[in-house]
């Protein structure tokens, strides 16, 4: 049975930085992509970045430049520190897994097979 939990939220102001956590049971990172997503109120789900099972990372455009995953294989864990932060960030963070064998795009959420619960980051002005 895979897991994801996520951690790591809060409440922080126009600039700060913040690192959220998602680790993984039941699926070992190295074996599979995993990704965020974030979703504000009112509006839909948005993909935030991937991290390969080989490593390689991508980013939306949006965060592109300010926010960096990586992944520590031995705790089986993804993070994503986001710098910079804008109100516009305040989402339910959202981390996401699917076996390396999956097929379809990795900037879709039908894409991915498990889900965490989410975490909130909220970013006052």
């Amino acid at each position: 049975q895979v897991q994801l939990l996520e951690s790591g939220g809060g409440l922080v102001q126009a600039g700060d930085s913040l690192r959220i956590s998602c680790a993984a049971s039941g699926l070992p990172i190295s074996s599979g992509d995993m990704a965020w997503f974030r979703q504000a109120p009112g509006k839909e789900r948005e993909y935030v970045g991937v991290i390969w099972w080989n490593g390689v990372v991508r980013y939306a455009d949006s965060v592109k430049g300010r926010f960096t995953m990586s992944r520590n294989n031995v705790n089986n864990t993804v993070y994503l520190l986001m710098n910079s932060l804008q109100p516009d960030d305040t989402a339910v963070y959202y981390c996401a897994a699917r076996r390396k064998e999956t097929f379809g795009p990795y900037g879709s959420g039908s894409s991915y097979e498990y889900w965490g619960q989410g975490t909130q980051v909220t970013v006052s002005s």
